[in-house]
């Protein structure tokens, strides 16, 4: 077994990125306030094609060194926007026909293993602040909520990581891209 060398890994030019099919999904920061945690995401929703990641109200904007050492460019050829209050993402969303879905622990969530999207349907899921996780208002304005099932003695995850599962899942259900 042999690693594969960067120029064969087929990675797409940012022009074809930009005219690739995306996953019908749109990524939401609630007050995210580690720039690593931001980059990460950018890079993930990079590898998976997200179609949007909205930055809201704490949560740093590229252009930003610190951004771009996870994100490593993905910051650059991922669509974004910035919102000063979350609900304002959200019910931009909600307007435009997307099913708005926070990720968080909720009396009534979604466990993500029995969560089956809607072929057809956009999609956008709301990640929170590390430690507060998203904001009640916020959780009130989604159409419901989806949770990460965890099976240690910790009921948390980094913002990062929970994006990444969660992301992953989405990109795996809604879609057949050929990554």
């Amino acid at each position: 077994m042999r690693k594969l060398k960067i120029t064969e890994l087929n990675r797409l030019t940012p022009t074809e990125y930009a005219a690739s099919n995306k996953t019908p999904l749109t990524v939401v920061l609630d007050h995210v306030r580690s720039l690593n945690n931001v980059g990460s995401v950018f890079r993930t929703a990079d590898a998976f094609r997200v179609e949007e990641v909205c930055l809201c109200g704490i949560t740093a904007t590229p252009p930003n060194v610190e951004i771009h050492k996870t994100a490593l460019g993905a910051e650059e050829t991922v669509s974004w926007r910035y919102f000063k209050d979350t609900i304002d993402a959200v019910t931009e969303l909600k307007q435009r026909q997307y099913t708005v879905i926070a990720i968080e622990q909720t009396i009534g969530s979604v466990s993500l293993n029995d969560f089956q999207p809607v072929a057809g349907q956009r999609y956008a899921v709301v990640f929170g602040h590390e430690v507060k996780g998203v904001a009640q208002y916020v959780v009130d304005a989604c159409d419901f909520s989806i949770e990460i099932p965890q099976y240690g003695t910790k009921h948390s995850l980094n913002v990062s990581v929970a994006a990444g599962i969660i992301i992953r899942e989405f990109q795996h259900k809604l879609t057949n891209i050929n990554i």
